[in-house]
């Protein structure tokens, strides 16, 4: 028992120093939508990660609602698309998993329960959530 316990101690401290960092290599990384309508940059709100959208993507439709005017809340339509919050409330997990955050879609005007996390080939994968049914798309960094 003390072996193990001498083994479990430093991968545990270990494993909880890296997590952080894990998070912060995403902070500041702009990601193109799945279907280039927006870039959006991962950052650093409080203790959390959130996503902002920072400007329209090479297939934005020009005709566009550049204010929130799908917003359930009257007073938030004339809010700017750009430099809206549409992910907030993430926590990096040891897995390289992002949770406990939500989507907000300007589009539709709701919010999603939501996760991401950069895949081993560098893309970003999204993913919103109704109930147990997760819908995900692929996002690429942005030049």
């Amino acid at each position: 028992m003390k072996f193990s316990s001498q083994l479990i101690a430093p991968a545990l401290l270990a494993f909880m120093v890296a997590t952080p960092s894990f998070a912060s290599e995403l902070h500041g990384t702009r990601w193109l939508t799945a279907n280039g309508s927006g870039v959006i940059r991962i950052e650093a709100c409080g203790k959390q990660t959130c996503g902002r959208i920072v400007g329209p993507g090479p297939k934005a439709d020009k005709n566009a609602a550049t204010t929130d005017t799908k917003n359930p809340d009257p007073k938030l339509r004339t809010r700017s698309i750009v430099g809206m919050a549409i992910l907030t409330g993430f926590t990096a997990q040891p897995d390289g998993k992002f949770t406990g955050g939500q989507i907000y879609d300007p589009t539709e005007g709701k919010v999603y329960r939501s996760e991401f996390r950069r895949k081993r080939d560098g893309k970003l994968e999204v993913k919103g959530c109704v109930g147990p049914i997760c819908v995900g798309q692929t996002w690429t960094p942005a030049s």
